[in-house]
């Protein structure tokens, strides 16, 4: 980690990052972020089985904050590094596998889970689209500095109607100057007196 917070990894005389080696690079490390959520689809009943019931008119939109950890995965053998994201407090990892012939996915091999395709843009953005039977999701990411990123996500169903759709703001968390990692804070563990 260099002295402002960015990863050692990051060049900034080179950013935004041009290649996706690079691109992934700059995603690792411990982000917050904050999300707004929108649904576009026609509102649903309050208790989701009885149609029947009120319609909650404040459900079309939420915003939640999260803390992310955001890892390097090896090489896949035929394209560059993949990325693991840890949420904070849930259980479960997301794992992304880039592959060199433009597709991705949650399994090292290509073939196999949930799939789609990226391309990176030359304004340093990466585009995410997975194809979900009739739901198509589309992700954009892009860095506006080293420290800071940005999402939209935009789901489109069938017929090109919109669905759901997200714009997070995520700032990379570094220590204050001076400050120790709060790995190395940690007090050491205690023993047992004899």
């Amino acid at each position: 980690m260099t002295n402002n917070g960015t990863p050692d990894t990051v060049n900034e005389a080179t950013f935004p990052p041009t290649d996706l080696a690079a691109f992934l690079r700059c995603c690792a490390g411990d982000w917050l972020s904050l999300r707004s959520r929108f649904s576009l689809e026609a509102a649903a009943p309050v208790n989701g089985d009885n149609p029947a019931t009120e319609v909650d008119e404040n459900s079309w939109h939420a915003s939640e904050r999260a803390e992310l950890s955001v890892t390097l995965l090896g090489a896949n053998g035929d394209g560059p590094d993949g990325l693991a994201l840890q949420v904070k407090g849930q259980a479960g990892l997301q794992q992304a596998y880039f592959h060199a012939d433009g597709r991705f996915g949650n399994q090292p091999d290509a073939a196999k889970g949930v799939s789609g395709q990226w391309t990176l843009w030359p304004d340093g953005s990466l585009d995410l689209q997975i194809q979900q039977g009739e739901r198509r999701l589309r992700e954009r990411i892009w860095f506006t500095k080293p420290n800071l990123r940005l999402r939209s996500t935009v789901e489109q169903l069938d017929g090109a109607s919109p669905g759901r759709a997200s714009f997070s703001s995520e700032i990379r968390r570094v220590p204050r100057p001076g400050e120790p990692s709060p790995v190395a804070a940690a007090p050491a563990p205690r023993t047992p007196a004899s």
